[in-house]
């Protein structure tokens, strides 16, 4: 990925654009109806996302290139482990309230620190430690009373099931996460992006011999509108880190929270619960201090390269 002149500003509204979108995906795919198969979202979702991603890249020149891959083992496997994030998140995401859904989600980035450190041994100290598990007590106080014994239904109700698939999707996403991180050290973007929704799309196609719904022409708009949503809020992302470091924007992603109890409010009536607003606040705060710290981490290694570079 080529970068152009450094532009914070840009940067941000670039990543505001993505997350509007994002919210924007999530919104139509509830809106289209409880009884249609996550695989068949999925479906929806990623072949529809081909469209704009196909014109972003052709408009860039970067078409031919983007279909050129040295690892399609590698897309694979971040396909499969994307397409099984996405259809247990749309599960949970068609059977919570979308504020819930959104939060609970946030916990993908936590648990990406620790496989990171697990799977790929990388190095985390005890301030990122400390964050990770802070932020898991924040995904815990919103999921907690989902998942309570004593309730009517208890782990058997709707809620519980979407709770717990949302988790598992967090899981799996931070999973892909990593895969994405062992792909570009060899490929470009272009080729991740592209490959991922080609991959996507193939594998949730599988999911039709399980049976799918047969859909509205209301509902098929909307899961078409989803995919081209996800693949601008692809492209929108993308973008923003050609103009602003990783730390400048990365903590514009919670404004999803806010966007989501929006659009939440006005097309569902769903007002998130105050145990849903703590748990958020404080997973956000979990988040934004690892941000932060990644950055001080980052500056503190450039200096010592430049400090251990011979000069003259």
């Amino acid at each position: 990925m080529a970068f152009a002149d450094p532009d914070p500003l840009r940067g941000i509204v670039l990543k505001v654009c993505s997350v509007t979108v994002f919210v924007a995906m999530q919104t139509c795919i509830k809106l289209a109806g409880s009884g249609i198969p996550p695989g068949q979202i999925s479906f929806h979702r990623s072949a529809f996302a081909i469209l704009p991603i196909l014109g972003y890249l052709a408009w860039r020149g970067e078409l031919r290139q983007a279909m050129q891959t040295n690892n399609p083992v590698g897309h694979i496997k971040r396909g499969l482990l994307g397409v099984c994030a996405m259809g247990a998140g749309f599960y949970g995401l068609v059977h919570l309230p979308l504020p819930d859904a959104i939060a609970i989600g946030y916990a993908m980035p936590l648990l990406a620190v620790v496989f990171a450190s697990v799977f790929l041994k990388e190095t985390v100290r005890l301030y990122r430690w400390t964050a990770v598990v802070i932020g898991l007590v924040g995904v815990l106080i919103i999921s907690l009373p989902k998942l309570t014994l004593f309730g009517e239904e208890g782990l058997g109700s709707d809620a519980a099931a979407g709770a717990v698939a949302v988790l598992i999707s967090a899981m799996l996403g931070a999973g892909a996460m990593l895969q994405v991180r062992q792909l570009v050290r060899e490929e470009k973007t272009s080729t991740i992006v592209l490959f991922f929704s080609l991959t996507a799309a193939l594998l949730s196609a599988l999911s039709w011999f399980f049976g799918w719904a047969e859909l509205s022409w209301w509902s098929l708009g909307l899961l078409a509108l989803a995919g081209i949503f996800g693949g601008l809020g692809q492209i929108f992302l993308t973008e923003s880190y050609r103009f602003a470091d990783v730390s400048t924007i990365a903590p514009f992603e919670y404004c999803s929270i806010i966007l989501g109890s929006i659009a939440a409010y006005m097309l569902f009536s769903e007002v998130p619960t105050m145990t849903t607003l703590i748990g958020a606040a404080i997973v956000v705060g979990a988040g934004i201090f690892i941000i932060y710290r990644e950055h001080q981490l980052g500056l503190e290694r450039r200096a010592a390269r430049k400090a251990a570079t011979p000069q003259g």
